[in-house]
């Protein structure tokens, strides 16, 4: 797994501030007023600082903006980062100042001049999330890897910041537990690779539980089953639970698509492209990183999460367009479309969580269609839901988190677009509302007594070019508004 940076804390030290090497951040409010540490860099540095906090290019930086100021007359560091931030300043601004000190930060140290900021926190997630970098795979000069930076923070409170830091911690290493799975090679995460790391996690306390091919079989979980059964790498459903609430309270149920690798099956995908299908498994990635930081930061909730792990391979094995399936549930599905697979697995896993765990509420995640792409681009997951209040806070939850999610609609008329000549249910009802209809399949497979939430982030599982908080690459959308929403609703 991708290491966090060092993150240490150390009492105000003036004296400190000269001998500092790597780069040292100050924070300055609109005004220009400098605090205490502040000061002492506007000395070190004969009045730079004062002066270029008058300047009209500070003047235009906006809330959570910074510049460099290069290798410093009368200080060690290479370079004063300095960030336009008001010390009251919380959320967004202070995340989007942390991200600038992140995406700056290199390989090496960085000192942040913090005091006393109200917004800390989202200042270090910030730097922890954009410090993130997937090199695993990169050839590096010499014979290790360039290690990650290392951040000190600077504060008259050091015990309480420290306290108050250990949930940071936890949310970032959940997210680049995420990111790590969404970004490996589909030659590397196989389906059992995927497993074990999974598995790995009952070290932090999770009970975690691995169903193989055979008991999926006894189970009936055949429309799961038939989406891997042109592929080599084994199907296979891993059930994680953390046990951290009352005990006779009912969990909330996350279940992830996690499929590995997806070329569509026999409805093969075009060519352009396909080396993306790497990150089909975003939703189990997600699940996984959410039930991971869970057990790192000890929430005090019950909650299982489930994926179905799978890969869509064409093959002489491989499901057919046309073939007839039965899912858990009972139900008969028609596949008109192989590529619609990852419906499939989620309508299995989402009966055996309401069957076996009895949920008080579920929640599914899937890369689940380009439709939603098309509708609400890279900024925004599509959000589905039967019970409003449960869908409202969960959009309350991603808002505060800055992670972007839409409402869309369910109706009967999208359900009749799924009628089937030959079973109970066609999977595919192509093009027209796409990615509604998916929603209304899915829907099929939900209890009328549970309250359901279907996220489609199939277009803010990964992005091609920088996202806010993340680099190119894996995103980890969802663990921050899911740990929210858990925390705000379902924790004591």
């Amino acid at each position: 797994m991708t290491d966090l940076p060092e993150l240490s804390f150390l009492a105000t030290d003036l004296d400190a501030i000269n001998g500092a090497e790597g780069r040292v951040v100050v924070f300055l409010p609109e005004s220009g007023k400098l605090d205490q540490m502040a000061r002492r860099v506007n000395r070190l540095t004969r009045g730079a600082l004062e002066r270029f906090a008058e300047s009209e290019a500070f003047s235009k930086m906006k809330e959570g903006e910074a510049r460099d100021l290069g290798w410093p007359t009368g200080m060690a560091a290479k370079a004063v980062q300095v960030v336009r931030l008001d010390r009251r300043a919380q959320g967004a601004a202070a995340r989007r100042a942390g991200a600038a000190i992140g995406r700056a930060a290199g390989t090496g140290d960085t000192l942040l001049c913090a005091g006393t900021m109200r917004g800390l926190n989202d200042v270090l997630l910030g730097a922890l999330l954009r410090a993130y970098a997937f090199r695993d795979h990169k050839g590096d000069e010499g014979d290790e890897a360039p290690a990650p930076p290392a951040f000190r923070v600077m504060t008259p409170k050091v015990p309480a910041t420290e306290q108050q830091a250990e949930d940071v911690k936890a949310l970032a290493e959940g997210i680049y537990f995420t990111r790590d799975l969404v970004n490996e090679p589909a030659n590397v995460l196989t389906t059992t690779e995927f497993a074990d790391r999974l598995r790995a996690m009952s070290k932090l306390g999770l009970k975690v539980r691995v169903l193989e091919e055979a008991a999926l079989e006894k189970l009936g979980m055949r429309a799961l089953l038939g989406v891997g059964q042109g592929s080599e790498s084994p199907s296979q459903v891993v059930v994680m639970e953390w046990k951290g609430g009352p005990k006779k309270e009912k969990p909330i149920a996350l279940c992830g698509k996690g499929v590995v690798f997806d070329t569509g099956g026999i409805s093969l995908k075009p060519a352009q492209g396909m080396e993306s299908m790497t990150m089909d498994m975003g939703g189990a990635g997600t699940v996984a990183g959410v039930m991971r930081a869970l057990a790192l930061r000890k929430a005090k909730a019950n909650v299982i999460g489930l994926v179905g792990l799978v890969e869509n391979m064409p093959d002489g094995r491989a499901q057919r367009p046309g073939d007839v399936v039965r899912s858990m549930k009972g139900d008969t599905i028609e596949v008109n479309n192989t590529d619609a697979e990852g419906r499939l697995v989620l309508a299995d896993v989402m009966w055996y969580a309401q069957e076996k765990h009895d949920p008080s509420a579920m929640i599914d995640l899937a890369t689940l269609t380009g439709a939603v792409i098309v509708a609400l681009g890279h900024h925004n997951a599509g959000v589905f839901g039967t019970d409003e209040v449960f869908v409202a806070s969960f959009l309350r939850a991603a808002e505060a988190e800055g992670e972007g999610a839409w409402h869309l609609p369910l109706g009967s008329d999208y359900a009749r677009q799924l009628k089937s000549r030959v079973a109970d249910v066609k999977n595919s009802a192509g093009r027209p509302a796409g990615a509604v209809t998916a929603a209304e399949f899915l829907r099929r497979f939900v209890k009328e007594e549970v309250p359901w939430i279907h996220l489609d982030i199939a277009g803010v599982a990964s992005r091609s070019s920088e996202a806010g908080l993340a680099p190119a690459g894996a995103t980890g959308w969802g663990v921050l508004a899911l740990n929210r929403l858990i925390a705000d609703r379902f924790e004591d």
